[in-house]
């Protein structure tokens, strides 16, 4: 299928190159009710939708859970440096989202709005993952894609909690910076950790993506 990640403009946290290969991995399993812990901007949950607006006819869901511009609670949190300012490189998008429209892009309000076309299929959530996750029914998700905390604990829990709702059904999890944020290391550790003492398999795709298939 002829589809292409586009950035809209916006901040992400995926290049097109990612973009690309997350659609096509997505594109392999056909997942109907897919989850996002990472919401960012919204870019990557847009395509995403269009995506599976195509392939499934509008017939599916999605449902995201980020922190929308709250600070952590997590003392050990660490944050990607695409995350820890709005600057674009682009004078025009400076102009245009900082001094005409002042808008915070992570805020959940832009990303609602950004994401008004699919109102009837997606749910957003604000808050820290490892509160939100375990009041939210996610027994339908069928993909998860998890690039939200990047503490151990968050990244354990993230991983845990999606997992143990997917268990007996053909599912897929697809974990964003097991070794591409080298700064970042808790990520890696935490996904090999859980792995482990599940006793699933991995792979890995040039150590960015690690998919663990259900």
């Amino acid at each position: 299928m002829d589809f292409k990640f586009k950035k809209y403009w916006r901040k992400t946290g995926l290049s097109p190159k990612w973009g690309n290969k997350l659609i096509e991995i997505i594109n392999q399993k056909k997942p109907n009710h897919f989850l996002e812990i990472g919401v960012f901007c919204g870019v990557t949950s847009r395509n995403i939708c269009e995506f599976l607006n195509v392939i499934h006819n509008g017939n599916f869901t999605y449902t995201g859970i980020d922190l929308f511009g709250e600070e952590s609670s997590d003392n050990n949190e660490k944050k990607p440096k695409y995350i820890t300012h709005q600057k674009f490189s682009n004078p025009l998008k400076h102009i245009y989202y900082n001094l005409l429209f002042k808008e915070n892009l992570n805020s959940l309000n832009s990303v609602k709005k950004f994401l008004k076309k699919f109102d009837n299929q997606i749910s957003l959530y604000k808050g820290n993952s490892n509160n939100v996750l375990k009041n939210l029914n996610i027994e339908n998700i069928d993909f998860a894609f998890i690039d939200g905390g990047h503490s151990y604990q968050t990244t354990f829990n993230d991983l845990k909690v999606v997992h143990q709702s997917m268990k007996g059904k053909k599912a897929t999890i697809v974990c964003d910076d097991y070794e591409d944020a080298s700064y970042i290391t808790d990520v890696k550790k935490a996904i090999d950790d859980y792995v482990k003492s599940e006793n699933l398999s991995l792979r890995t795709i040039e150590g960015k993506f690690a998919i663990i298939e259900i």
